[in-house]
């Protein structure tokens, strides 16, 4: 869920500065003047336009960071014996 997330949220802001660059290009603008604003104008754009993917995303990686310092809380406590021996099933 959370790559997909991730990459959907990728994909929507290299859209934005396409659309932008596409935007510039239509009144004249040579293409890397345009990407080179269509980039500026992207990255703050994209903080409002894609508020909810961008804090889904954010949620995603919180709670990955979580599951990750559990498993490694838990590792380092078998490895220094706190818990009893560990079973395999």
């Amino acid at each position: 869920m959370l790559a997909r997330d991730v990459t959907l949220y990728v994909l929507a802001r290299l859209g934005l500065v396409a659309v932008v660059t596409g935007a510039l290009m239509l009144f004249k603008v040579p293409l890397l003047p345009a990407l080179a604003v269509g980039i500026v104008v992207a990255l703050p754009a994209s903080l409002f336009v894609f508020k909810g993917l961008r804090e889904r995303v954010a949620a995603g990686l919180n709670e990955r960071q979580a599951e990750r310092r559990e498993q490694r809380d838990r590792l380092r406590s078998e490895l220094r014996g706190d818990e009893g021996p560990v079973t395999q099933a």
